[in-house]
């Protein structure tokens, strides 16, 4: 990189982490639907090999949405929205699918990962939008293979995509009777548990990796780190406000649009690909 493709750089994951902030702290996410996009468009106006620069962008996402989590999810837990039993009933299964996601991720088709996802978003945005909202109070429960599935699901989507799991796992929790808040606040907590695993994993397969960018240590980069966690984890503050300001209908409609925006992005992208 030269120096004005460093600014540019250093710019993007400045916008990405103030952006990110406000999302995980309000959203539930751990940043990473905003940040991935902009290191993606950063990475590759330096001339970065397009799968290298794919796999920098989720491994440094998942990396920083280690501390936005962390900063979002005490917030919520000091506001009461983190649901504990929850957390050990569904972590440990994430665990295990992000471990899985980040390992089989780079033999899986990126296009067939976006494809289902931005359907599957589509889908549920239509429910969180459309469907009448629950006022928490008659949270529904399943037995432990769909809580084992579900998780495994989540986490693997979330390691192969670098997000924090909240666009996956806010729907999910409030479709099984959560209020949304709850849902909102103990997905935020679920970041962390996909954070810690999933940027070790993308470290380690990068060792000895060439070409990569400055300061970066297998496929996270430690230049763009620096720049996005001070943002991300005061923003997120930020958020976590204005998620408990916010009707709870209305937090429900926002997150559906949110979701609308990122598959019709997802879709965009792929369209733009084929052609």
């Amino acid at each position: 990189m030269d120096a004005t493709q460093v600014m540019l750089f250093v710019g993007m994951a400045v916008v990405a982490g103030m952006f990110g902030g406000v999302l995980a702290g309000l959203l539930g996410v751990g940043g990473g639907i905003v940040i991935v996009p902009a290191l993606y468009i950063s990475l590759s106006l330096t001339g970065m090999d397009p799968g290298l620069t794919m796999q920098v962008a989720v491994g440094t996402s998942l990396a920083s949405i280690i501390f936005t989590s962390a900063s979002s999810s005490w917030g919520h837990w000091q506001k009461g929205a983190i649901d504990t039993g929850l957390l050990k009933r569904w972590a440990p299964w994430i665990l295990v699918g992000t471990v899985l996601g980040g390992v089989i991720g780079g033999l899986v088709s990126g296009q067939v990962l976006i494809a289902v996802f931005a359907a599957v978003a589509l889908l549920v945005a239509l429910d969180m939008i459309f469907r009448k909202a629950s006022d928490g109070s008659a949270t529904r429960n399943f037995s432990t293979p769909v809580w084992a599935a579900s998780g495994v699901g989540a986490g693997m989507i979330s390691a192969m995509m670098g997000i924090g799991g909240g666009t996956v796992c806010v729907p999910t929790l409030n479709f099984l009777g959560y209020d949304i808040r709850r849902a909102v606040g103990t997905s935020a907590a679920i970041g962390f548990v996909i954070g810690v695993p999933g940027a070790i994993t993308y470290a380690l397969t990068g060792l000895g990796q060439e070409n990569l960018p400055p300061f970066s240590i297998g496929y996270v980069n430690l230049l763009a780190l620096v720049c996005l966690v001070p943002l991300t984890t005061t923003f997120a503050r930020v958020g976590v406000r204005l998620a408990h300001a916010i009707p709870r209908t209305r937090l429900r409609l926002l997150f559906g649009l949110f979701l609308i925006t990122t598959a019709l992005n997802m879709l965009r992208d792929l369209i733009q690909h084929a052609g």
